[in-house]
């Protein structure tokens, strides 16, 4: 131990979680499967009890994001990265085209109850695919280069992004009704 204070004030929790804390010692597989579900659980919590509306809402202008459309985008990265780019599945893009390559942030269209229900599936499969490797070490192929990527960069970059696009989604939040809390 040491002579270092601890604060008595902590960042407030968010109401309503119930996100189960990632291990603070473990192994290295076990940390990061545990802090990528901690972030996909952080945005899921941050979206909930919000109307249809309001998760379409463009609330932090000029900026174009929405919490819908971060759903979107947060299902085609998980299909991009673990499904096409590491498990090597044959499966087309969601919310993506090189001709429209901003359309799961710029079309809104649909149920976006749909489009929760398909980044909690594709957040499955990522799931089962990661389950299912042997070590972190295992590779994939990097479609643009034709270099291997391994599952452990693969985590380290969706833990990334999860983070990066979190805080989008604090902002909007907070601009929408007001909510905040880690």
């Amino acid at each position: 131990m040491n002579d270092t204070a601890v604060p008595q004030h902590f960042a407030p929790r968010w109401n309503g979680d119930t996100r189960p804390t990632p291990p603070s010692v473990g192994g290295e597989r076990e940390t990061l499967v545990a802090v990528l579900d901690w972030h996909r659980a952080t945005f899921a919590l941050k979206c909930a009890g919000l109307s249809p509306e309001q998760l379409s809402e463009r609330a932090v202008p000029p900026s174009g994001l929405s919490l819908h459309g971060l759903v979107r985008h947060l299902a085609g990265v998980e299909r991009w990265w673990f499904r096409i780019q590491f498990a090597g599945e044959d499966v087309p893009l969601l919310h993506y085209s090189d001709d429209d390559p901003d359309q799961d942030f710029d079309r809104l269209e649909g149920d976006v109850e749909e489009a929760f229900a398909g980044w909690r599936s594709e957040c499955e499969r990522s799931r089962q695919i990661t389950a299912a490797a042997a070590s972190l070490d295992e590779t994939g192929t990097r479609k643009g280069t034709g270099e291997p990527i391994s599952l452990r960069r693969i985590m380290v970059d969706m833990i990334a992004e999860y983070a990066r696009h979190t805080g989008h989604a604090d902002l909007l939040r907070e601009r929408i009704d007001g909510s905040t809390g880690m």
